[in-house]
C-alpha cells in the first residue's frame, strides 16, 4: 500500500491506523494515485477555515501543490466525539463505519478532478472540432457555389 496512515491524536482509540488501512484494501489501487497520506488528527488544523468549519468539518483534502503531494486529513473530534457514556458509546460503535465513509469520500477527490480536468479538455477539443467542421463545410458550399 502506497498510503501512508499517520495518527496524530491524543484519543486512545485502538488500531486506528488498521481501521483506515482495511478500509483502503478495498480500494482500486487506480483509484489511491495521487494520495500520498492519511493524517488523523484530533481536529483540522487548517489557519485558512473559520473555526466553526474546523470544529464541524470531518476531513479535508489537500491538493496536490508545488513540491507535495496529495493528502486527507480526518478529525477524530468529528468522528468521535466526547460525550456522555451512553453517546460516546455510539460514537464508538459507528466510528469505523464513518471512518470508511469519509475516507471513500476523500479518496474520491482526486478522482474527481481529474474527471473534471478531462471534461474541461474534452469539451475545448469538441468545440474546436466543431469549429473546424463547420469552417470546412462553408468552405466546400462555398466551392459548390462558384
Amino acid at each position: 500500500m502506497n498510503v501512508k496512515i499517520e495518527v496524530h491524536s491524543d484519543k486512545a482509540i485502538k488500531d486506528l491506523d488498521r481501521k483506515v488501512e482495511k478500509v483502503l484494501e478495498v480500494v482500486p489501487q487506480e483509484h489511491l494515485r495521487g494520495l500520498s497520506k492519511i493524517v488523523v488528527a484530533d481536529t483540522i488544523n487548517e489557519p485558512r477555515l473559520s473555526a466553526t468549519q474546523r470544529a464541524t468539518l470531518p476531513a479535508l483534502y489537500h491538493p496536490k501543490m508545488a513540491g507535495q503531494s496529495a493528502w486527507a486529513e480526518i478529525s477524530l473530534s468529528v468522528l468521535a466525539p466526547k460525550e456522555k457514556f451512553p453517546k460516546r458509546l455510539l460514537s464508538r460503535l459507528a466510528l469505523k463505519s464513518n471512518l470508511a465513509q469519509v475516507v471513500e469520500r476523500e479518496r474520491g477527490r482526486p478522482q474527481s478532478s481529474l474527471a473534471q480536468t478531462l471534461q474541461t479538455s474534452t469539451g475545448q477539443i469538441r468545440s474546436e472540432v466543431s469549429q473546424k467542421v463547420q469552417s470546412r463545410t462553408r468552405e466546400k458550399m462555398s466551392r459548390r457555389d462558384t
